[in-house]
């Protein structure tokens, strides 16, 4: 839940912090805002086309960019455009969808917003627990049902509880000094802190990070942290991941001041598939990448992919037609190259292909229901509270959020929301059971709401770990992935792999040091862009330079084996 923790409070501190590393401090924001433009490619690569395998924002965002360069971007793509930023529509209810994956992106992804805005996206508040938008939150533990507008309403151990993670953080996570540094983006003070936390910590658990501190010598202090945290809530399915995940998080706050996309997020990507690219080379003006592709559709999954003998990629897809590339960009989850796409060892080099083995993935479910008006803002006469309010428990609902779109419109309750294991317990029922059980665990919080009364259309629902083309909400490294982690997210870096592995660009959510955040598909989307560029011969201009341009300077620490 929010709280008033110093490390994650950007709106009050100037400069804002931002995701301007810990990893790899390279100002992105700054790269795709300058006039100057991210990069060029020769004349002579004008037109060459480039595979992009994934129609998710990384993949969008890398055929616009690649675009505005020149280029031709052939995107593939398995399901649906917009990938788990996916905004499912109501019939006849314009306007109002609901967020099946993506849905609250904080201010401090300075680089998504700024390609937000370029697509004239509006975002407003999310209703967060104990949010400043949030009208009100209950907490349900255990039986016990407390009313909070914010943490001063909340007995003294939940106060407690936060202050423990503070103090955590600060005496085990350097967390004053890196977000210090972070706001200033003080790179040589980030690189020494941050290599300082990953050699300490890259085999800690997120529990084994709290254990080791003497504000939660308290089990049951942990326990009750695990279950309503911090930013958005309770935590405790993180809890087995890597404390350095964790950190990434708290220190450029990413758990902190969200928003969410008015008319669903899933614009986002469809926006930089079918809108005029701006500032574009070698096409006509108002070319977009949509028009770039014959019958304005993406092409269909990609079943096959391999090398050919000259050193480019044969890709083939799901229709049987059958391409040649000098170039991929692979942006999907990389467990696809493993089971769903037929893909020749040679892609990649041995120790990558490793690190996609050991990905880990999180899953995630969530339930929505369609109700006539925000009825939730009625007054109980009873307690002169409203009816309803964002819910943290340790009831099978999880976490339950309330969104509405106008007092005179219907509106949206995201009944559960719930990661890991508690997403596990969900997979055998079908939407319709789901809610019956969500309104159950719900019903014990709030006797006497006929939430079921205020329904008017079917649930729906969504498990990411059973999707196809997903197998998981995000990947959350576990102990010691850091090794992994490195390798995918450097191999944009191409002139560090021997020749016979270059030329496939792996980018997207997955290979992220931030995954489950917006701003690593996008960040990792750039970083492919400006490899593509470097291998046909382009470059970018002086006083802008890419982040491979800065890479040897900025490098994320290298573990010895």
């Amino acid at each position: 839940m929010t709280v008033p923790i110093s490390v994650a409070d950007s709106a009050t501190e100037s400069p804002p912090l931002t995701m301007f590393g810990p990893d790899f401090p390279f100002a992105y924001d700054e790269y795709v805002r300058s006039p100057l433009g991210i990069g060029a490619v020769p004349r002579s690569a004008y037109a060459k086309p480039v595979a992009v395998i994934g129609g998710g924002l990384s993949g969008t965002l890398t055929a616009y960019e690649l675009a505005r360069m020149g280029l031709r971007p052939v995107v593939y793509e398995a399901d649906r455009l917009g990938g788990r930023m996916r905004s499912l529509p109501f019939a006849g209810h314009p306007g109002i969808t609901a967020e099946m994956g993506a849905m609250r992106f904080p201010t401090s992804s300075t680089t998504l917003f700024h390609y937000l805005d370029e697509m004239g996206l509006q975002t407003t508040p999310f209703p967060n627990p104990l949010a400043e938008a949030t009208p009100s939150t209950v907490v349900d533990l255990k039986g016990s049902k407390h009313f909070a507008r914010t943490l001063a309403d909340l007995p003294d151990i939940y106060r407690e509880a936060a202050h423990a993670w503070h103090r955590t953080l600060d005496e085990l996570g350097e967390a004053g000094s890196l977000t210090a540094a972070i706001r200033r983006r003080d790179v040589p003070a980030i690189q020494r802190i941050w290599a300082d936390l990953v050699r300490r910590h890259d085999d800690t658990t997120f529990y084994g990070f709290l254990c080791q501190s003497t504000a939660f010598e308290s089990f049951a202090l942990r326990e009750l942290f695990g279950q309503v945290g911090f930013g958005t809530g309770g935590w405790d399915t993180d809890f087995p991941n890597s404390i350095l995940e964790i950190l990434r998080v708290v220190c450029t706050a990413a758990d902190d001041d969200h928003r969410s996309i008015v008319g669903g997020s899933q614009q986002l990507p469809e926006c930089l598939w079918s809108a005029p690219v701006p500032g574009v080379k070698r096409w006509p003006a108002g070319t977009s990448v949509q028009s770039l592709h014959a019958d304005g559709r993406t092409r269909p999954a990609v079943v096959r992919l391999g090398r050919t003998g000259a050193g480019g990629f044969v890709v083939a897809d799901a229709s049987g037609t059958v391409d040649v590339y000098d170039a991929v960009v692979f942006t999907g989850q990389v467990w696809m190259l493993l089971n769903t796409i037929d893909t020749d060892e040679s892609v990649l080099p041995a120790a990558h292909w490793t690190a996609i083995e050991r990905t880990h993935y999180m899953g995630a479910s969530k339930v929505f229901v369609l109700v006539d008006r925000p009825f939730w803002k009625d007054i109980d006469p009873a307690t002169g509270h409203e009816t309803m309010s964002m819910t943290l428990t340790d009831r099978m609902t999880r976490g339950t959020y309330l969104l509405e779109f106008g007092d005179d419109r219907p509106a949206l309750i995201c009944l559960s929301y719930t990661w890991a294991d508690d997403s596990l317990k969900l997979l055998p029922l079908n939407a319709g059971e789901r809610m019956d059980l969500m309104l159950k665990s719900l019903g014990r919080i709030y006797p006497g709401v006929d939430i079921r009364g205020h329904v008017i259309a079917a649930p729906v629902t969504m498990s990411w770990e059973t999707e196809r083309a997903f197998m998981g909400a995000f990947k959350a490294n576990l102990p010691g992935h850091y090794r992994y982690q490195r390798r995918l997210y450097t191999h944009f870096m191409q002139d560090r792999l021997p020749a016979q592995h270059r030329g496939f660009y792996l980018a997207g959510d997955d290979v992220s040091w931030t995954a489950g955040w917006a701003e690593g598909a996008v960040q990792t989307a750039l970083n492919a862009v400006w490899g593509v560029m470097t291998q046909f011969g382009g470059h970018t201009v002086p006083g802008n330079p890419g982040p491979g341009d800065l890479f040897d300077e900025i490098s994320p620490i290298d573990l010895d084996q």
